[in-house]
């Protein structure tokens, strides 16, 4: 049997259609007792579903009696402007940041906390 080069066994592979591709596959499963299946990607999905959720929402609850330092610390979270920050505080629950990481998220809960404001993290 002739000894095919890399070249040619590509060439073969963008010429073969989905079919031949489908049997090539099964018949060296079968040859060389193999699977083409991944086990190891959904091995490694699942440390990561364990360690609990990569993106979370913060939400403010409650103001407290200090509506001004909440006010404060919502536009140094966000970056909106006075007017906008008061309308986020004044309409509680108001979401605050969504789709951010935990950690950046339990910065912002004591940044919320510290000005006396009631805050959820989901």
């Amino acid at each position: 049997m002739a000894k095919l080069t890399h070249e040619e066994i590509l060439a073969y592979l963008e010429e073969a259609t989905i079919l031949e591709l489908n049997e090539l596959v099964k018949a060296i499963e079968e040859k060389f007792g193999v699977t083409a299946a991944a086990p190891v990607a959904v091995a490694a999905a699942a440390p990561e579903a364990a360690a609990g959720p990569s993106e979370v929402t913060v939400t403010l609850t409650d103001v407290g009696g200090t509506k001004v330092a909440v006010i404060k610390a919502v536009r140094e979270i966000t970056g909106l402007g006075l007017v906008e920050a008061k309308g986020m505080v004044d309409k509680v629950p108001s979401v605050i940041k969504e789709n951010i990481s935990p950690e950046e998220a339990e910065e912002i809960k004591k940044k919320l906390m510290d000005a006396g404001a009631s805050v959820e993290v989901k």
